[in-house]
């Protein structure tokens, strides 16, 4: 039987959770032979390859210490996302008297939104159970492990042996070491949706993409909040248009955000918590009664007793090189564990590449993917390829070519505000990276991936019709932007003569 494990407040929705995710009677197979693949740790990266491997006809083993799915079920993209849409309600009634409706006397059950994160997360739970996996022809063990060599892994007191292996094991949130912190007590994205009571005053250590979600989802839910980083971006959006408009949305709905600072002590006061911190040059004081820690990840490696496995890591995580093996070539690094970039969609592109290059001897190499991300606040933010700066940087000289989502018809209607930015080597319609700022930017960003990834250029985009009136016909509008410079004065002069001729 597996260690009983739960997750409060222990209700039927996270009862139904662990029901799926870690059994309580569940019972360990006895292993039979040597395996393809091992998997370790059973999220975003590890469901892939074991699913994968097994649909392939792998004898695959499964093996996971805490809950099935991970983070991106249990306290990442699933909860945060269900959350932020209870959010987006409140955000849009607000703005509705911008729109010629006002609503007046809204109120937000705390409670009852943080209910149905539960039960959405309960209800997505099946696609990652243990139960499906075993049916998939996976042997799942739950429970913690470790290397007992470079072939070899035991958990439960079973000897598992493996052929190739794969570390998807996940990251956890940093501890920072401000002065008190950890004395005043604190709560991370692993905790958050533990909560039933809504703080009344919140301070988000952190502004990066999950600090800059919550932040504003927590504003809107009726928390006062304060955002602190030492950064002077919030969630890390390097360009200056993207950034004034985030900022601008996050003031106008109260929150108060302080960049560039630095925190120095954190200390109890009674039931609430008084944060010291030096803002441009001053100290400030801010009293609160909750706090979101939000500022970094570190890899999930501890135990695994990586050494007899002769498999090299550091502090970031696992040492890979482009085909995501490690130090032991039979064993390779998928997901946060190992890579800069930690979202889900990237911990499954690894899974997928390790497939490959681990079962049928490819030679895939990770710098080859076009990745795309987003962060999902209210404007969305999403970015594809290299901003102009790292172009710059690489010796690419690029182009911008910017369309606003106030230009397009439906973004008028909508009374939306942002852009879409797309940047292009000089003097040509290759396209090197693109920037979104809209209230669908991670819906939209896909197409201009989908063109990087095909080899399409601009002049290629400007022949693809769009449905009118969306706000995508901002990207075929900055498509016709860069056409539009073709139309040099030689070449309209030429024009001109053309069709003066054929009149």
């Amino acid at each position: 039987m597996t260690t009983q494990i739960t997750v409060p407040p222990f209700d039927r929705y996270n009862e139904q959770l662990v029901a799926n995710a870690h059994p309580p009677e569940w019972v360990n197979p006895r292993p039979e032979g040597r395996y393809n693949l091992l998997v370790i740790g059973g999220g975003s990266g590890g469901l892939v390859a074991a699913a994968g491997a097994a649909g392939l006809g792998a004898k695959v083993a499964l093996v996971e210490k805490h809950l099935l799915g991970g983070d991106c079920l249990n306290v990442g993209c699933v909860p945060s996302k269900t959350l932020i849409r209870s959010a987006k309600v409140v955000g849009e009634l607000r703005r509705g008297a911008a729109l010629g409706v006002s609503v007046t006397g809204v109120e937000v059950d705390f409670a009852g939104v943080m209910e149905r994160v539960r039960r959405v997360r309960a209800e997505i739970s099946h696609h990652d159970s243990a139960y499906r996996f075993q049916k998939l022809g996976v042997d799942v063990y739950l429970g913690e492990g470790q290397f007992t060599g470079p072939d070899s892994f035991t958990v439960d007191g079973r000897t598992l042996y493996f052929k190739k292996a794969v570390i998807a094991t996940g990251s956890r949130p940093a501890h920072l070491p401000i002065p008190g912190l950890a004395e005043a007590g604190y709560i991370t994205n692993v905790t958050l949706f533990e909560l039933t009571t809504r703080p009344q005053r919140l301070a988000v250590i952190g502004a990066g993409p999950i600090g800059a979600e919550m932040a504003q989802a927590f504003a809107r839910l009726g928390s006062q909040v304060t955002v602190f980083d030492i950064a002077p971006t919030i969630a890390g959006l390097q360009d200056p248009d993207g950034q004034r408009l985030i900022q601008a949305a996050f003031a106008r709905e109260g929150i108060t955000c302080y960049l560039e600072s630095h925190l120095q002590q954190v200390e109890p006061v009674g039931l609430a918590k008084r944060i010291h911190f030096s803002y441009q040059g001053q100290s400030h004081q801010a009293v609160v009664d909750e706090i979101l820690l939000a500022a970094g990840r570190q890899p999930n490696l501890d135990g695994l007793n990586l050494e007899a496995a002769h498999v090299a890591y550091t502090p970031k995580g696992l040492v890979v090189n482009d085909y995501l093996q490690t130090s032991n070539a039979n064993i390779y690094g998928a997901g946060d564990v190992t890579l800069a970039q930690p979202f889900t969609h990237t911990a499954d592109a690894s899974a997928r590449i390790i497939l490959r290059n681990a079962l049928f001897l490819g030679r895939a190499k990770y710098s080859t993917l076009t990745i795309p991300w987003a962060v999902y606040t209210d404007p969305e933010i999403a970015h594809v390829g290299l901003f102009p700066h790292q172009a710059e940087a690489k010796g690419i000289p690029t182009d911008t070519f910017m369309t606003r989502i106030e230009e397009t018809d439906r973004g008028r209607a909508d009374g939306q505000e942002g852009f879409v930015k797309i940047y292009v080597r000089r003097r040509t319609d290759k396209i090197v990276g693109a920037t979104i700022v809209a209230r669908h930017a991670g819906e939209l960003i896909s197409e201009i991936t989908t063109a990087m990834i095909g080899g399409m250029g601009l002049g290629q985009i400007t022949q693809v019709i769009h449905p009118y009136p969306t706000q995508a016909e901002a990207i075929r509008k900055t498509a016709d932007a860069w056409n539009r410079t073709r139309l040099t004065p030689t070449v309209a002069a030429l024009f001109r003569r053309w069709l003066a001729w054929r009149r």
